[in-house]
């Protein structure tokens, strides 16, 4: 994915290759310094008011590259999984603050439509190409507020939506067509699709609107796409539920343009569950948000380290053309400690714990320690009969985990990359040593301290009657 009409040029290094794309004609540090500070007050911006959705999309690119291998600027996803945010230092320079807001939103929704509208026979139509410009556009302008596309060098960037509507309207004038009102023509992304289909001669450029959309120029996989857009929306959701108004006018707001006419974005918006966001509840499908949340969570807490993998389906592309195949950096160097501890001093929901159980042994490279807890930590093996009923402490799990007290005469002596804590939350709050490790499920009527703790904790409430 890449932004804007300037990037024609094929790319010079491989769009995938952190250490390439670094080291290729780096810009003067000054502009690079500038660039940075302009992408993450734009990315701060969308945190805090303006898109949920490219905030935590943003989030997912744990490689946030200024590099000038590109013109413009890129989202790169590739087919080993990982997903990288390639920005040219003069480029985003050149646009100040308001421009970079626009051009990384242009590119979080593209990846957006990408997951929603991923159906062949669309994707290999050049008017959907142009329709998605201009619907994307379109949004940018109204999210943002803005009046007009980024000025660079004087010069607008991008595809202008309202000039795209000027050509259809004059188009099916002149053959006797009745054109809809510029507003009835955005109202959705495939009413615009559909409207250009009506046009004589649809404004598709010789050259396609952007690098993203040349075939192999910019890695785009459709699993990496998925996996991190539907993540994305995913928390954007949840954040939505937990009260963030932002988050719901803009979900929204995307639901109302991208499910018209697309049983693929139906679907996807299904298996979300978004259509509570509206008070509808799908008569067949139970979501447990909780579930979603803590696969979710999981994924970033164990996320991978750096190893060298040959990733097949680009590896099996190389072969076709001729290339030598090439090795890429992601996988985990070491198996990952999750620690699991449920509370014993209340009744915690069987069905619960069966969903953790199968959800770990679900997670490769794990390695699980399983711990029930009331005023004492009690050690024991999915299957076991476990023990408790007194009073509750959490300090006690802490001390355990982070090496401080001996059990059976044994201290923990890993650190792990998650604890997970299956509680009513009713004793005394901690602070751990790595809060930032610490994942709190809270059973149903219980107290979600650890959310409005200080510092705070990753918490969300188990609904205990889901199944």
């Amino acid at each position: 994915m890449a932004y804007g009409e300037r990037g024609r040029r094929p790319p010079v290094v491989d769009l995938a290759d952190r250490r390439a794309l670094e080291a290729y004609r780096p810009a003067d540090p000054e502009v690079v310094a500038q660039a940075r500070r302009l992408k993450e007050a734009a990315l701060l911006d969308f945190g805090l008011t303006e898109s949920a959705v490219a905030s935590w999309l943003y989030a997912k690119c744990h490689h946030q590259i200024p590099t000038t291998a590109i013109d413009t600027a890129a989202v790169v996803a590739s087919g080993d999984g990982s997903c990288l945010l390639l920005y040219n230092p003069g480029f985003f320079t050149g646009l100040g603050l308001e421009g970079v807001k626009f051009v990384l939103f242009h590119e979080a929704r593209h990846l957006v439509h990408r997951h929603l509208f991923a159906d062949p026979e669309l994707r290999d139509d050049p008017v959907f190409e142009l329709a998605a410009e201009v619907s994307i556009n379109h949004v940018a302008l109204v999210r943002l507020g803005r009046t007009e596309l980024p000025l660079l060098d004087g010069r607008p960037t991008g595809i202008d939506p309202r000039k795209v509507y000027e050509h259809y309207r004059a188009d099916l004038t002149a053959h006797g067509l009745e054109p809809v009102a510029y507003e009835t023509f955005t109202e959705t992304d495939m009413r615009v699709y559909g409207e250009l289909k009506r046009v004589h001669r649809p404004p598709v450029p010789e050259h396609r609107l952007c690098v993203r959309l040349q075939a192999g120029l910019v890695p785009a996989d459709q699993e990496t796409v998925d996996a991190v857009t539907s993540s994305a929306l995913l928390n954007s959701l949840l954040a939505a539920r937990r009260g963030h108004a932002g988050a719901e006018r803009e979900l929204l707001d995307l639901m109302g343009r991208t499910e018209d006419g697309n049983a693929r974005a139906a679907r996807i918006w299904g298996n979300l569950g978004a259509g509570l966001l509206r008070g509808e509840t799908a008569r067949t499908r139970t979501v447990d948000w909780w579930q979603r949340w803590l696969v979710d969570v999981l994924g970033s807490k164990l996320r991978d380290g750096e190893r060298l993998v040959y990733p097949k389906k680009r590896g099996a592309l190389l072969a076709a053309l001729g290339q030598d195949p090439m090795l890429a950096r992601r996988g985990p160097v070491r198996d990952k400690v999750l620690v699991i501890a449920y509370d014993t001093s209340g009744s915690m929901p069987q069905h619960v714990i069966t969903w953790l159980t199968e959800l770990v042994g679900r997670i490769d490279g794990v390695e699980a320690h399983w711990l029930s807890f009331d005023a004492l930590v009690m050690p024991f093996r999915p299957g076991e009969r476990v023990y408790g009923g007194g009073g509750t402490s959490f300090q006690a799990v802490a001390d355990y985990v982070e090496g401080r007290t001996e059990v059976n005469g044994r201290r923990f002596d890993v650190s792990p990359d998650a604890v997970v804590m299956l509680t009513d939350g009713y004793a005394p709050p901690i602070t751990p040593a790595e809060p930032e490790k610490w994942i709190w499920l809270i059973t149903e009527g219980g107290s979600e301290w650890p959310e409005t703790h200080t510092p705070a904790m990753d918490c969300h409430r188990v609904t205990t009657g889901s199944r």
